[in-house]
């Protein structure tokens, strides 16, 4: 695609000059206040300015762009006040993230921007659940998310082309080529001649501009957003660039070839376009250098605002809130008191029924998965679901827990709750990053809540190996910004995961696949929910207290049945993890003086010894007893059942009751 001049008049050819300078000349002064320890650190974007000018300009300013360390065209083109900006660079209380995050890593609703992590992709798959919520709504949008070409060599960015291919979502996936991820030079990082090529294997057009010329890069943007509007699909764009300077300032580029500097120099992008409009007449020297001066006088006057603001006031209560969202009303009715009835179902379809309650209760609700749809998932939680509620909300997904985490985050952007079912927990590790650095931290950096429902069908018991029966909540469990529950029973099953679903925060919510068809228990018809953060007491005693959660509340019952008279026990059933109900467990140990915290993950490094840990630290005046723990043996999860057996914690459990009810 090649520019044509006579479709632009000269106001549009010097609003675009406008936007490529003022990047430049922050730049230039944040060098001189790095150099001054005024920023702790920059990430240059000089000589590569016309990309994020020129995709930016040619989007509508409502349509999201999800740029990179180097885009500071994206902000600059949508008009972030500079005084916020600059805040945000220096950690000052009035920057986006409260002094909580660096650089460009935030979002911002009132510009349509959504920033990065640190870790390279994940926002492509962001990118994704944006698009994907404008299709389900019928609004006519495109979303255009930036890659580096070091970047690109991560699984996400193979994960979210394919998603967006597949779902034929409108995304426009920018790749800037630079050359080098780093240090490290492209043929160190991939064999193909260049990112064009891929298109054809993940089935979508595929373009490449000059991404040292603002106009190619705006024409050819505003064409293809146009395109996809009518027609939503997903495209690649490489645009060919240089990085001028260092991946950041403190690398250097001795590592770069002095000619590569040389041949690119000649092809500055602000600088080129000074002379393209110059030779059209659309400028003088004059009006350049009035532009540039009014830029100057900008960025100074709101740099005297940000140098006079107080540094951050440390507020350790505000910290510690902000991990979570705190919605200022409910727009339904939760339903904590439901009568229970005579009915009795299983376990299995206490999930089931909630989330078809939850589908009704929430529109918005979209349910994500892989084989949910037809077949009805590996454990049939969703069968019948795509009849009644359409494959637009019951999406089959391909096998790529990365991207789809990913596009919950997006989706949630838009208003939208998500359900994702991860296959088994098992396999949650391919997604571990979106859930702990992305997921789990948006509220606390930039104020974006996650209305998402991660499902992890967990546990052993069942002769499935080592990769189909791990427990892992613990890795969760030590996650701030996530919640995490874990029911034991049918009741529960439905009540948690109706709270999870109704509450605007991500959640991990464990169902072990042994109780699915075990146990069956009384479950009300109707729609209600269960309070997070409380713990339930399953039996009463005086002599010990169980905490524990999962199938090992039923071996706890079975035990203490056993012995009969021998012991009278407190069962806490913790039921949510994160955060878990202290009062209840203190108030209990003060009543019997000795504990037992039980859980099926493996001994070391599990929840149960932050438990022990808290009750040696705060209930120590009221033991009798040491605190002890049980778990799974140290090791990986065997197959063989008698391996499993001797690895599971049921018997070793049963000789800690008894050692303790007669310490």
């Amino acid at each position: 695609m090649k520019f044509d001049r006579k479709h632009y008049s000269d106001d549009t050819l010097r609003n675009l000059y406008h936007s490529l300078v003022k990047p430049r000349l922050i730049e230039e002064k944040m060098l001189i206040l790095l150099r001054q320890n005024r920023v702790s650190k920059w990430f240059s974007g000089i000589g590569q300015e016309a990309i994020a000018v020129g995709a930016t300009a040619a989007l509508e300013s409502d349509e999201y762009v999800l740029p990179l360390h180097r885009n500071l065209g994206v902000f600059t083109v949508r008009n972030c006040p500079l005084p916020k900006l600059f805040a945000q660079w220096q950690g000052k209380q009035d920057g986006y993230t409260k002094g909580r995050d660096r650089s460009f890593h935030f979002g911002t609703h009132d510009e349509h921007i959504i920033g990065m992590i640190s870790h390279l992709g994940p926002q492509l798959a962001v990118a994704d659940g944006i698009a994907l919520a404008d299709k389900l709504a019928g609004n006519p949008k495109v979303t255009l998310v930036f890659s580096g070409d070091g970047g690109a060599s991560e699984g996400d960015f193979h994960e979210a082309l394919n998603v967006a291919a597949v779902w034929d979502l409108p995304v426009i996936f920018l790749v800037e080529n630079n050359g080098y991820g780093l240090s490290t030079p492209n043929n160190e990082q991939f064999r193909c001649r260049s990112f064009i090529d891929k298109g054809i294997g993940y089935g979508m057009d595929a373009f490449q501009v000059d991404g040292n010329n603002v106009l190619e890069v705006y024409d050819t943007v505003q064409q293809l957003s146009r395109n996809l509007r009518k027609r939503p699909r997903p495209i690649l764009l490489e645009a060919l660039t240089f990085r001028m300077r260092g991946h950041e300032e403190a690398s250097g580029t001795k590592y770069v070839p002095q000619v590569l500097f040389e041949e690119w120099g000649k092809k500055d992008p602000v600088l080129n376009y000074e002379r393209y409009l110059l030779e059209q007449n659309v400028l003088t020297t004059d009006e350049i250098e009035k532009v540039r001066q009014d830029i100057r006088q900008e960025i100074e006057q709101a740099l005297s605002v940000v140098f006079d603001l107080p540094e951050v006031v440390v507020d350790t209560e505000e910290e510690l809130a902000d991990m979570y969202y705190t919605p200022t009303s409910s727009a339904h009715s939760s339903n904590e008191n439901p009568s229970t009835g005579e009915r009795s179902i299983r376990f299995i379809d206490a999930i089931s029924e909630s989330l078809r309650q939850s589908m009704e209760q929430f529109p918005e609700l979209v349910l994500m998965g892989q084989d949910i749809a037809d077949y009805g998932g590996v454990f049939k939680i969703t069968d019948g679901f795509v009849n009644k509620f359409g494959k637009d909300r019951v999406r089959n997904t391909p096998l790529c827990e990365s991207a789809i985490l990913g596009a919950s985050l997006g989706l949630s952007i838009k208003g939208y709750k998500a359900m994702v079912e991860i296959q088994f927990a098992d396999f949650v590790t391919s997604g571990f990053n979106q859930i702990v650095n992305n997921l789990a931290k948006s509220h606390y950096r930039w104020g974006q809540n996650v209305d998402v429902v991660v499902r992890m069908p967990t546990g052993a018991n069942t002769a499935a190996g080592p990769f189909h029966s791990q427990s892992n909540e613990a890795w969760f469990f030590h996650t701030p910004g996530l919640k995490v529950v874990y029911p034991s029973n049918p009741y529960d099953a439905k009540g948690l995961l109706n709270a999870a679903l109704a509450d605007p925060n991500p959640y991990l919510y464990f169902e072990h696949k042994y109780l699915y068809r075990s146990i069956s228990g009384p479950v009300p018809e109707e729609y209600y929910t269960v309070p997070i953060g409380k713990a339930a007491l399953v039996s009463e005693g005086e002599d010990l207290t169980i905490v524990t959660y999962g199938l090992c509340v039923h071996w706890a019952k079975e035990i203490i049945a056993e012995l009969g008279e021998g012991g009278s026990v407190d069962i806490i059933d913790l039921r949510t993890l994160l955060p878990w109900d202290k009062e209840a467990v203190a108030k209990s140990v003060q009543k019997t003086g000795r504990v037992l915290v039980v859980h099926e993950d493996t001994l070391s490094g599990g929840i149960g010894a932050e438990i022990a840990a808290w009750i040696g630290e705060n209930c120590f005046m009221y033991l009798d007893a040491p605190v002890m723990r049980e778990g799974s043996l140290d090791t990986a999860v065997p197959f063989s059942p008698v391996l499993e057996k001797n690895f599971l914690p049921r018997k070793r459990m049963e000789e800690k009751i008894k050692k303790l009810l007669v310490y």
